[in-house]
């Protein structure tokens, strides 16, 4: 973790990858904990959990059932900053930021939370958020994990 003092926002993939068995997964699941913990400052804006509920049912193979119950369990850790507005002008200014950097609308919307909640850190599985200079980006799997983890979602 790079510095724990400051707040990190918790991308999709993280949240997801966490509540899964994939092989690689103690990289999100640590990140996780922290939060739970108290150890790490972490924002979560509440959309992230219905995206996640999408990967965890599409990619990773989980009921429905199962996904809701594990990101309610989630949704119960009080240390976690949960950011839950989406007022017009963090909506317009994520489309913003979405179309200067090419990248999806919702990454542009969680970029534009990280930076309206003063994140230091934005904590993913891809390098998308590399493309923002307002905050730092850690990609929390190495190379060869993420090549671990595509084969996992292969099988």
């Amino acid at each position: 973790m790079s510095d724990a003092t400051e707040p990190y926002l918790f991308d999709v993939g993280v949240i997801a990858l966490a509540h899964t068995a994939a092989p690689v997964r103690d990289a999100a699941l640590s990140y996780i904990q922290a939060a739970i913990t108290g150890e790490i400052d972490a924002v979560v804006p509440y959309p992230a959990l219905f995206e996640a509920h999408t990967v965890l049912t599409t990619y990773y193979g989980r009921s429905n059932v199962d996904a809701s119950r594990l990101l309610q369990n989630f949704m119960d850790a009080k240390r976690i900053h949960w950011y839950d507005r989406m007022p017009e002008g963090v909506v317009w200014d994520g489309f913003s930021q979405a179309n200067e950097k090419d990248v999806a609308g919702w990454d542009g919307y969680y970029a534009q939370v990280a930076i309206d909640e003063g994140v230091s850190t934005v904590l993913t599985i891809d390098n998308d958020f590399q493309r923002f200079d307002a905050f730092e980006t850690e990609i929390i799997l190495s190379p060869e994990e993420f090549t671990e983890l595509n084969k996992f979602l292969r099988n």
